[in-house]
C-alpha cells in the first residue's frame, strides 16, 4: 500500500482574518495526521514560496481565510509551483472575494441579489449614498470584518469608515438592507449538503456572533418551508457553478419571511469557509454523515491545479 501524500497545510497568513485562519489550519492538519497523512504547517508569510520548497508537499490543504489566501493570490503562486491545493483555483477565488464582482456574475446568472454601489469609504462616512435601511461592507473581507447596518433614523453612516486608523482598503460596498434570517448551505463537489440557520445571539451575524463561544446558535435543518430550503440548496449550486468553484464553498442568504413575503437572497460565496470540526460545513457534513476526518481527506483527494 502507497504511503498518502505529503499535505503542507497553509493558515495565518496576514489579514485581517489571521486568528480565525489559524483555528481552521490546526484542526485540518489535526484531522489529516488522524486519517494517516503527513501534515506539515505553514505560517503564510512572505517567505511562503521557500517554506514550501523547503518542505516539498505533494498536495496544499489551504487554510487561510481573508485577502492574499482567499482571493486568488496564493492560488497563483500555487499554479506556477505546479502543487495542487484544496478548494476554488484563481479566477473563482478572486471573483468570491471581491464582492461586487462576484454579484455582477451572480446577475448575469439569474440568481438573486439586492442593489448595490461601491464607493470609497470617507463618501460613505458622511452621507447616506442609498436609502436605510442599507449595509456597508469592505469590498474584499470576510468574516463579516467591518460590516455596518444603516437603519431607518439613523443621522448619519458610521464615523469609522472615514477614520485614518481603518485597515480594510478604501473600496466599500453599499447595498439594499434585506431582513428576516440567515441561512447558509455548503456545496461539495457539485452538490449541496443542507441549509442551516444561523441565529446570532447579537445585533446581527457579526464577527464575534461567528468566532466567540456560545455568539450564535446554528440550527439543522433550518426550520423553513421546505420549498426555501429546496431553492437556497438549488442557488448555492448555481453560484458555486457561475463563480467556478470547485472543491468546497459555502452560500451565504437572508430569508425575507417578514410582512408575508417569502424571499430569498444571496449575499455572497465564501471559496474557503471555516474549517473547525463545529464550523458551518463541518456541521453540514455531519448531518449527512461525513465526519470531519473524512471531509479532509475527501478535501485533499478533490485538490488540483488548472480546474
Amino acid at each position: 500500500m502507497s504511503a498518502l501524500p505529503k499535505v503542507a497545510v497553509l493558515y495565518g497568513g496576514r489579514s485581517a482574518e489571521r486568528e480565525v485562519s489559524l483555528v481552521s489550519g490546526r484542526a485540518c492538519a489535526k484531522a489529516l495526521r488522524e486519517e494517516g497523512y503527513r501534515a506539515i504547517e505553514i505560517d503564510a508569510r512572505e517567505d511562503l514560496s521557500a517554506s514550501l520548497a523547503d518542505v516539498a508537499p505533494d498536495v496544499v490543504f489551504n487554510a487561510l481565510h481573508g485577502r492574499f489566501g482567499e482571493d486568488g493570490c496564493v492560488q497563483g503562486l500555487l499554479e506556477m509551483l505546479r502543487i495542487p491545493y484544496t478548494h476554488s483555483g484563481v479566477l473563482a477565488s478572486a471573483l468570491a472575494m471581491h464582492k461586487q464582482r462576484a454579484k455582477d456574475v451572480f446577475r448575469a446568472a439569474g440568481l438573486p441579489v439586492v442593489e448595490s454601489i461601491v464607493a470609497d469609504r470617507r463618501e460613505a462616512s458622511v452621507r447616506h449614498l442609498m436609502k436605510p435601511p442599507y449595509v456597508v461592507k469592505p469590498v474584499n473581507e470576510g468574516s463579516s470584518v467591518g460590516v455596518f447596518i444603516i437603519r431607518d433614523g439613523d443621522n448619519r453612516p458610521p464615523g469609522e469608515l472615514g477614520s485614518e486608523s481603518w485597515a480594510l482598503g478604501d473600496a466599500v460596498m453599499v447595498e439594499e438592507y434585506v431582513p428576516g434570517r440567515e441561512l447558509t448551505v455548503a456545496v461539495m463537489g457539485d452538490a449541496a449538503l443542507g441549509v442551516t440557520e444561523i441565529v446570532p445571539k447579537t445585533a446581527f451575524y457579526d464577527y464575534e456572533a461567528k468566532y466567540a463561544t456560545g455568539g450564535s446558535e446554528h440550527v439543522i435543518p433550518a426550520h423553513v418551508p421546505a420549498n426555501v430550503a429546496d431553492e437556497a440548496m438549488r442557488v448555492a449550486e448555481r453560484a458555486h457553478v457561475a463563480l467556478g468553484c470547485r472543491g468546497v464553498s459555502r452560500a451565504d442568504f437572508r430569508y425575507d419571511d417578514t410582512d408575508g413575503r417569502n424571499r430569498i437572497v444571496l449575499l455572497e460565496v465564501n471559496t474557503q469557509p471555516g474549517m473547525t470540526p463545529t464550523s458551518l460545513v463541518p456541521e453540514q457534513a455531519a448531518f449527512r454523515g461525513m465526519n470531519f476526518g473524512a471531509l479532509v481527506r475527501w478535501m485533499v483527494e478533490d485538490a488540483s491545479c488548472d480546474r
